[in-house]
């Protein structure tokens, strides 16, 4: 992998972490706030898929070793 690819795989990730966090602020928010359930599950779908993204690039930028 490549300097270049590197950063952008840091910069996607530092995104995507982002993005999640404030997913899971809006979740806390909506949940507060008693707002339609279904809207909130559709978030929490987002959240995880976004969560599977996370762990795919993590698995790029630091690949498994087999000692």
């Amino acid at each position: 992998m490549t300097e270049d690819e590197e950063r952008a795989l840091r910069a996607e990730l530092a995104h995507l972490r982002q993005e999640h966090l404030d997913l899971d602020a809006a979740i806390a928010a909506m949940t507060l706030a008693r707002i339609d359930p279904i809207r909130i599950q559709r978030l929490k779908k987002q959240k995880l898929a976004l969560k599977d993204r996370i762990a795919r690039i993590e698995d790029q930028l630091l690949p498994d070793i087999i000692a």
